[in-house]
């Protein structure tokens, strides 16, 4: 299934590129979105999980200095059945974590300053447990390879724009400022919903429903109250969206409620 997603995320990135390059340069620029595609599809497949960790800043966690948090993923994994995922840090006040990595065998599990600060041990391992979830259901791949192609999409949709003078008129505003945040934004979108739902249950299968509903309802609060500001493209990875946003920004958002993953996990608890 996951190699499915893949190829068909593959796909949706090379017609969006192809279509650009044609827009805009004709038979040459049709040749070169197909070398683009092929580069960023090759890139993002080899390299994703790098990008995603350097958009954030993020840094190996260190064994020493924290045991417990090493010790928690290590005895999870386990639970799961894969290897212990490495292990990073990201120096952000707002609770948060995401899982990242092509597949078991180099997958990567990032948490925030805020989240071992803001949260207690129960609720963190119920967070690293759903992140494990991720890894143990095969959704890092498609999930890190969508945060770069949809940065990729729209820098190259400026390039083509900016780099061509003579091709500037309504059709290139158009595809610029619409259509390429568009398909960067349905890029994330393919990415279903469902994925956190099943990383969900999964992670409370190997901690407690309960202590992830209580970290879930902590992370969910500090978004809406510091949300995140810049490169939103990777928002799907994390376990809530910190790029936290209301009104009709929520038809397009890359995760279910708060409301109905926290009633899930009750109903879980009471089963």
């Amino acid at each position: 299934m996951s190699w499915t997603r893949t190829t068909l995320l593959m796909g949706l990135m090379t017609a969006v590129l192809l279509s650009i390059g044609y827009i805009f340069g004709g038979l040459f620029g049709l040749t070169l979105g197909l070398a683009l595609a092929f580069a960023t599809n090759f890139i993002s497949y080899w390299y994703s999980d790098k990008f995603v960790l350097r958009m954030y800043k993020a840094k190996k966690l260190g064994e020493k200095e924290h045991k417990n948090i090493h010790a928690m993923v290590e005895r999870i994994a386990k639970k799961a059945g894969i290897p212990k995922p490495s292990l990073y840090y990201m120096d952000l006040d707002v609770p948060n974590a995401f899982a990242t990595g092509r597949d078991k065998n180099h997958a990567i599990v990032a948490v925030t300053k805020g989240l071992m600060e803001k949260l207690d041990e129960n609720e963190i391992e119920a967070v690293l447990a759903h992140e494990i979830g991720h890894v143990k259901n095969k959704d890092m791949l498609v999930s890190t390879m969508a945060a770069t192609m949809a940065g990729a999409l729209t820098w190259i949709a400026y390039a083509f724009f900016y780099g061509d003078e003579r091709n500037r008129n309504a059709l290139s505003f158009i595809l610029l400022f619409v259509l390429a945040p568009i398909a960067a934004m349905l890029i994330r979108l393919a990415i279903s919903r469902s994925r956190e739902l099943g990383a969900d249950r999964t992670g409370a299968m190997l901690s407690d429903p309960l202590d992830l509903a209580s970290a879930l309802q902590k992370i969910s609060d500090s978004a809406k109250a510091m949300p995140l500001h810049g490169n939103s493209s990777a928002s799907h990875l994390f376990i809530v969206n910190p790029f936290a946003a209301g009104g009709m920004a929520n038809l397009f958002a890359t995760h279910p409620s708060t409301e109905i993953r926290i009633k899930r996990l009750n109903d879980m608890s009471k089963k």
